[in-house]
């Protein structure tokens, strides 16, 4: 259905890209796209919805999701695997999409690096992901990779953003 096409009712704009897509089975799997089209926020006659905030690669993997419960396979490169990662988990959490977000945790677990910790760690923290955030302050713990990931940008963005976060990170580095 979303390869073809064929029935869509609803259109996306991301960015100047249209993404057409089954209004039904939007509603059906999202709570927000079940809001945004057939309850009160309902869009005009029109059905063309211009999404804001949202990268039109990581759009089409949420709609790849919807349509078929699955990841799309990822030909990027490690950092980019992990920046389009933390743009769709943030996605799946706008969208109400819980199994893609804790699929999108799960594959972040696994590739905490040290110049993606900090950023992860902050996402985290941001949209309730408990294993995520665990895991992040574990790696910055365990592999006593502070001082490194200290002269990260995001470490940066941490401390500016969720200064709470360094408590715990302390507390661990020190036990």
């Amino acid at each position: 259905m979303w390869k073809d096409g064929q029935g869509a009712d609803v259109t996306f704009i991301v960015r100047g890209q249209l993404f057409h897509a089954h209004g039904c089975l939007l509603a059906a799997r999202s709570p927000v796209f079940k809001a945004e089209l057939f309850g009160p926020m309902k869009v005009k006659a029109t059905q063309s919805i211009n999404v804001v905030d949202i990268e039109p690669l990581v759009f089409e993997a949420l709609l790849h999701f919807v349509y078929t419960d699955s990841m799309p396979d990822d030909e990027h490169s490690k950092d980019g695997r992990t920046a389009k990662l933390q743009h769709l988990l943030v996605a799946a959490d706008r969208y109400g999409l819980d199994r893609l977000r804790v699929l999108c945790e799960s594959k972040l677990c696994e590739s905490i690096d040290v110049e993606t910790v900090a950023t992860t760690l902050v996402l985290a923290e941001q949209h309730h992901c408990k294993d995520l955030k665990e895991a992040c302050v574990e790696f910055i713990a365990a592999w006593n990779v502070l001082p490194t990931v200290m002269a990260t940008d995001g470490f940066k963005h941490l401390v500016a953003s969720c200064p709470l976060l360094m408590k715990e990170i302390l507390d661990k580095v020190s036990c």
